[in-house]
């Protein structure tokens, strides 16, 4: 029986330089070799993905954007759930209202306001003013992480977007500042028509309803005829819960939140220790991963 792993991105197959290592990528092969469908579960943008992955030379499929999207490994979109248009405009002006510094995922482009970065940048220059024992090269590290990803088109206001068809499949909303974390939390949280999700330390990430890795994972699984109980999830962050609950087993990163650790059936090594190829290659040792 055919078999599938899906791995998470960020905090999982990338390291701490947001690489991925030759250990995990020499896993990875055993593990295609061995018959493995390998998933790429992320909620990056699949340009994104596809950028990130093309020094590697692997072209697996992607569930991208929190599982809002699913591409085959030749580059086909097979699933498609956008976010109703008026309701992304209306969270769109909500952030925008709030000051947040956000992103809007859509097949083509992450839009983001042209004043974004000067957002946090205010934020970061606020929370070492009010306490000069913050760690303000950590802070700087997460800004450029965010800004790191492929394919930035930049707006001038969510109002570029009103009169637009883009698919918007993910907003990310991300912040230094707790409190205005907290309150965009508790503004979307308990909108029943929306998936709110973190993915790490400084932000929330709002989808359509059956927008989820989970879902995408179970959607994947019954267009390959892999059942369940023959999938593998690996990640560390909350936007990796459905998936990781969903999963035949599941394995937290050394450097996964308190909540995936415990819901998981096993936890491995932390990304910078190339956790995932020590995953894979117990697996493929105990031949849970292979045809047998």
């Amino acid at each position: 029986m055919k078999k599938l792993i899906a791995i998470d991105l960020d905090g999982t197959l990338l390291n701490e330089k947001s690489t991925i290592s030759e250990e995990n990528m020499e896993s990875l092969q055993r593990a295609q070799e061995a018959g493995m469908e390998v998933v790429i579960a992320t909620g990056r943008a699949y340009f994104d993905v596809v950028d990130l992955l093309k020094p590697t030379g692997m072209h697996p499929w992607v569930i991208g954007a929190n599982g809002a999207t699913i591409h085959d490994p030749t580059g086909r979109r097979l699933l498609s759930i956008p976010l109703e248009h008026k309701q992304a405009i209306e969270i769109l002006h909500w952030l925008e209202g709030n000051h947040f510094y956000y992103e809007v995922f859509s097949d083509e482009a992450i839009f983001t306001p042209q004043n974004g970065r000067e957002l946090l940048a205010i934020e970061m220059d606020r929370l070492v003013s009010a306490n000069p024992q913050t760690d303000l090269g950590t802070l700087s590290q997460a800004a450029a992480k965010q800004f790191s990803q492929t394919g930035f088109s930049y707006v001038s206001s969510y109002r570029d977007l009103l009169d637009t068809e883009v698919n918007i499949y993910n907003i990310l909303a991300f912040s230094f500042d707790e409190h205005k974390l907290a309150k965009g939390w508790d503004r979307f949280k308990q909108t029943d028509n929306l998936t709110l999700v973190t993915s790490a330390e400084h932000n929330f990430e709002l989808e359509h309803p059956l927008a989820s890795k989970g879902n995408a994972l179970t959607w994947l699984a019954k267009h390959l005829h892999i059942p369940l109980e023959h999938t593998v999830a690996i990640g560390d962050s909350m936007n990796d819960y459905s998936m990781i609950t969903i999963a035949g087993y599941s394995i937290a990163m050394g450097n996964a939140r308190a909540e995936i650790k415990q819901i998981s059936h096993e936890v491995t090594l932390s990304n910078y220790e190339h956790g995932v190829s020590h995953s894979i290659e117990r697996l493929l040792a105990a031949k849970r991963l292979g045809q047998n």
